[in-house]
């Protein structure tokens, strides 16, 4: 850690590399389950969804409706545990969201399939969806929030970047899991019990983050500053905006190549599960590449530009990309490379997406300013990257719709980018 950090362990080097590992942790098992959920999309449509009629490709849609509706409760969340967060503490909003969350993902893995339980099967897996969307809403602000406020000096991009390269280690685990299940198992076996296993795998995870988190001290800038008084509504409403138009093509983008591509190669390109797997292992790989050298210049050359560099690639690069994944005559290594390209170019969004969101606010709205920005834009861009693409891909049988989204909006945030200052709030005026 000495190594990574730069610095010696002394007690306040200590104190922030463990808020770097609970604020990490928690979201390693949020970001965990939503890559199990989104990995087994097309499993969890066939024992929740298919039986309430419709084909296949319904039933996806469905699936990804309830997907959609966790992320339109983050905002909730968001602004609940936020201002908590803001009010009473990071602490302790950290160890309840962590809770929440463990507790639903984890009962997900024993909810009875509608076989079982009819009409009540898709509703029960909705209310947990619920659920994991309000605490994750909380995790992310309380996360960001307490990374970059114990971060030392000029390594605010840094730290802030732990929290995106846990998210890609959280995929990646989901991933993983996922590619193991379906090898060792048959299909069968997969969607009769097997795909459960990921899910309950939760719990172990989930105390562990607690564990860690219940050692936690409280930062120093919320001690400091909880008191001060506060901005004006209006402002607050505005960086929020300004922040949320920042990270959309990172949101966006993100989910369409390290969550939604599984189920658009199954279903769009005939892809089997183990080859869409491996193709979002690669693109995840290049995600994780990336992320903390992003955060780490960040703090060398500011947030705009590193941000704006990966918004751009996605731009110009993510239509010839899906070109090259439905081309037939591409090697499968010139797919491969392009894969770990296209999670390689998120990952310049999402190093210093953190500490830019975390700059934006003073301490005593920055757990929800940042954690509404960053909730408001995913509800939107991520949540619903699965039912868009799906709906619109079996509507106009245009299956070039993925690159299409991920371009437009990522377009959207080099406009939010272009005007901002080189670097955002000096760090020595953000706590």
């Amino acid at each position: 850690m000495t190594l990574i950090f730069g610095q010696r362990p002394t007690a306040k080097g200590s104190a922030a590399l463990r808020a770097l590992a609970a604020g990490s942790v928690g979201n390693f098992v949020e970001w965990y389950e939503f890559g199990v959920y989104g990995y087994f999309a097309t499993v969890v449509a066939a024992r929740f969804f298919t039986p309430a009629g419709g084909g296949e490709a319904q039933a996806l849609v469905r699936t990804y409706a309830s997907f959609a509706l966790a992320f339109f409760f983050r905002p909730v969340g968001a602004a609940v545990f936020g201002r908590l967060g803001d009010r009473i503490g990071r602490r302790p909003v950290l160890i309840l969201v962590i809770v929440l969350m463990t507790g639903a993902t984890t009962l997900i893995g024993v909810l009875p399939t509608y076989a079982t339980a009819g009409a009540l099967a898709p509703w029960l897996l909705t209310l947990l969806r619920v659920v994991q969307g309000l605490s994750a809403g909380g995790e992310f602000g309380g996360a960001v929030a307490v990374m970059t406020e114990f971060a030392p000096p000029g390594r605010r991009g840094l730290y802030g970047a732990w929290q995106s390269f846990t998210v890609a280690l959280g995929l990646l685990a989901g991933a993983g899991m996922a590619a193991v299940l379906g090898c060792l198992l048959t299909e069968a076996q997969l969607g009769d019990w097997g795909w459960r296993v990921p899910f309950l795998l939760t719990l172990p995870m989930g105390l562990a983050a607690l564990r860690l988190r219940l050692r936690l001290d409280e930062t120093p800038a919320f001690v400091r500053e909880a008191a001060a008084v506060r901005p004006p509504p209006r402002e607050v409403a505005g960086a929020i905006a300004l922040g949320a138009g920042r990270v959309m093509g990172w949101a966006a983008a993100g989910y369409t190549f390290l969550v939604v591509l599984p189920s658009y190669l199954q279903s769009t390109l005939n892809a089997s599960f183990q080859q869409a797997l491996l193709a979002t292992a690669l693109a995840n790989l290049g995600f994780a590449a990336t992320i903390l050298p992003a955060g780490a210049l960040s703090d060398r050359i500011g947030r705009r530009p590193v941000m704006l560099t990966g918004a751009l690639l996605v731009v110009v690069l993510a239509l010839p990309l899906l070109n090259l994944l439905q081309d037939t005559a591409t090697s499968h290594a010139v797919k491969g490379a392009a894969l770990f390209g296209a999670g390689a170019v998120v990952g310049l969004m999402a190093g210093p997406g953190p500490a830019m969101l975390a700059e934006l606010f003073p301490t005593n709205v920055r757990h929800t300013g940042l954690g509404l920005a960053y909730a408001l834009s995913n509800a939107v861009f991520s949540g619903c990257a699965g039912l868009i693409i799906t709906e619109t891909v079996e509507r106009t049988g245009n299956v070039d719709i993925p690159g299409y989204y991920a371009a437009g909006t990522c377009a959207v945030s080099v406009l939010a980018l272009a005007g901002t200052p080189k670097r955002n709030t000096p760090e020595r005026k953000a706590s």
